[in-house]
């Protein structure tokens, strides 16, 4: 991860203020979910599961039968070396966002980036509402600036929907977490509108998160690539844009109006493009979607966007017209993705040629709006 090193101007664009002078929210920071932390708060029997996974020796981000990755590819060592990825209290969190100039932080599991793989239903709503209470009881005690999303297991649309019902009443709860990768069907399907009902009801914002694996073959054969460069490249992004276009398809933001739509962990440059794809096919096969008036790609404008994993071109005025685009400057917020290999420092924002209005909408206001936080001022 690149920064700037002129800490006083961007070229054609004067001075530019500093990160400590702006409030910073970031939409997307992991927590460290083990069977041994979750298992105290699972109900029967599954509890003795997780204690019996307490005993696996874990892997980064992948515990058979918790956390069940199914990466084939090698593993190389990364460039952080013996830098931690995990945090594993609030206290912690609170010191690391500090650290990164980061005043709200939005919390979101480690493990269970991949909880859409588990099979067994009734296992994953236990795991999911274990997590959920894991979560409020040792994460979001404090008026610290840690926010968190509410779990909510795809494979009991009803059961999620409880879920959402009951945190929404959590002040420090501000969302609801839906994978993206190995959902099956994607979330366009009707028999998901409890949860969307739910989240619309209780005004919670949902954010749809990414991750890297092959199981099952979603959104695309990901098992057809022999590396995890190529893998990663495509992941994220993709899974994103099939879910996107499922809910396109069947209505979603006409059918919940009121429903603010985030997905996180898939960069911006893949956004402008789909929007160009879909509003090219409406205006072929409008009769497919009849519940549009206009373009959907209208619909999109008004969704957010986290930027890790930003986009680096070699001209980053690029950035700057990718924003243009898309109405970015109203729709991007930013995340660093902390503790992971990858993550984004929030200087990088800065690097961007906008103006610092826009560089403010990007690392605090945008996601205040979002978040039904408005009121909060740094």
């Amino acid at each position: 991860m690149k920064t700037s090193t002129n800490d006083n101007t961007l070229e054609g664009r004067g001075p530019k203020q500093k990160l400590k002078d702006m409030l910073i929210v970031d939409v997307d920071v992991h927590v460290n979910e083990t069977p041994a932390a979750l298992a105290p708060y699972c109900e029967m029997p599954w509890r003795k599961s997780l204690e019996s996974l307490s005993q696996v020796p874990p892997v980064y981000l992948n515990i058979a039968g918790f956390a069940q990755a199914m990466a084939p590819w090698p593993m190389f060592p990364d460039s952080t070396g013996k830098r931690r990825k995990t945090v594993t209290s609030a206290k912690e969190m609170r010191k690391d966002l500090d650290d990164l100039g980061v005043d709200i932080g939005v919390l979101f599991p480690d493990f269970f980036l991949f909880h859409a793989a588990l099979q067994r239903v009734d296992y994953a709503v236990a795991l999911a509402k274990a997590y959920n209470r894991w979560l409020t009881e040792e994460w979001l005690t404090e008026d610290n600036g840690l926010k968190g999303v509410v779990l909510a297991p795809h494979h009991d649309p009803i059961a999620a929907a409880a879920e959402i019902r009951h945190y929404a009443k959590h002040k420090h709860i501000k969302g609801v977490y839906l994978p993206t990768a190995m959902v099956d069907p994607l979330w366009g399907n009707r028999r998901y509108d409890p949860v969307f009902e739910a989240a619309q009801e209780t005004n919670l914002a949902v954010f749809f998160h990414s991750v890297t694996s092959i199981h099952p073959a979603f959104p695309f054969n990901m098992q057809g690539f022999s590396t995890q460069f190529s893998a990663h490249v495509l992941a994220h992004p993709f899974s994103c844009i099939a879910n996107l276009l499922s809910m396109i398809e069947t209505g979603v933001p006409v059918r919940f109006p009121k429903l603010r739509i985030a997905f996180t962990e898939a960069g911006i440059g893949w956004v402008p493009w789909i929007m160009l794809r879909i509003d090219k096919e409406y205006n072929e096969r409008r009769r497919d979607v009849p519940f549009y008036t206009d373009r959907p790609s209208l619909y999109i404008r008004e969704m957010f966007f986290s930027t890790q994993p930003i986009e680096e071109p070699a001209n980053l005025k690029d950035m700057a017209t990718f924003l243009s685009l898309f109405n970015g400057e109203d729709s991007v917020i930013f995340s660093s993705d902390w503790p992971h290999h990858d993550f984004d420092h929030p200087s990088k924002v800065l690097q961007i040629p906008v103006s610092d209005q826009v560089r403010r909408k990007i690392l605090g206001t945008n996601a205040l709006r979002l978040l039904n936080l408005e009121g909060v001022k740094r």
